[in-house]
């Protein structure tokens, strides 16, 4: 898969990208993942992106011009390939791990960060397939969530994790509903206020068929 990046911003993608999971990808060619600034398709000496919005208000407000030209020239470049583009945004369509598996299926996806005020609505309106947000809350710009839905739908790709049960019951996967409880050694931990807390018995029995009950018992829809 190729990840495109439209962004003015773009030494903010350096760090998560370079660390884990979404490193191993890359080196094993199994996601392209690239950063363009938003700047390199302006034409004064400026580099001008954004506006005063019409009508009034306050901040100011991405130009859809360089937008259009980044979208149109990435397009050419990715050719056929079966490509989607995401324009980030507060007022966007709430980001779900449904959305993470459908984007699985395609080979490009190209994603436009907002920032400042907001973003001309013709580029949502033009060239967005799809405008998403990852909560009702605002941040500064689109750049995190762009890194957030990038990981969920890296992580997805096959071979990426390289044990596909991983995927399988994680939260979210399955009717929607969050993963179990999980554990690990020690059996019983200590704390300095002499407090015990304890694994459930019930996964300490080895009894596989109860366990899996007892899984399925502890999972709750989202």
């Amino acid at each position: 898969m190729q990840i495109h990046i439209i962004t003015a911003f773009p030494e903010m993608f350096e760090s998560p990208f370079s660390k884990s999971i979404l490193k191993r990808a890359q080196e094993q060619g199994l996601v392209t993942i690239k950063t363009h600034n938003i700047r390199d398709w302006t034409w004064d000496k400026h580099k001008t992106i954004d506006h005063r919005p019409y009508g009034g208000g306050a901040g100011m407000v991405m130009m859809v011009e360089p937008i259009y030209k980044a979208v149109k020239e990435l397009k050419t470049s990715i050719g056929n390939k079966k490509t989607l583009v995401i324009l980030t945004s507060a007022k966007g369509e709430i980001f779900t791990q449904k959305h993470a598996k459908d984007f699985t299926k395609y080979e490009a996806i190209i994603f436009i960060c907002g920032h400042y005020e907001g973003i001309d609505e013709r580029v949502n309106e033009h060239l967005a397939d799809l405008e998403l947000s990852i909560g009702k809350y605002v941040l500064t710009g689109g750049e995190i969530p762009v890194m957030v839905i990038t990981d969920a739908v890296t992580r997805l790709l096959p071979g990426v994790l390289g044990n596909e049960d991983s995927i399988e019951n994680e939260s979210f996967s399955k009717d929607n509903e969050t993963e179990a409880p999980q554990y690990t050694r020690p059996e019983k931990f200590v704390t300095d206020e002499n407090e015990t807390w304890t694994v459930p018995d019930i996964l300490l029995s080895g009894n596989h068929k109860e366990i899996e009950n007892w899984r399925n018992n502890q999972q709750r829809p989202d």
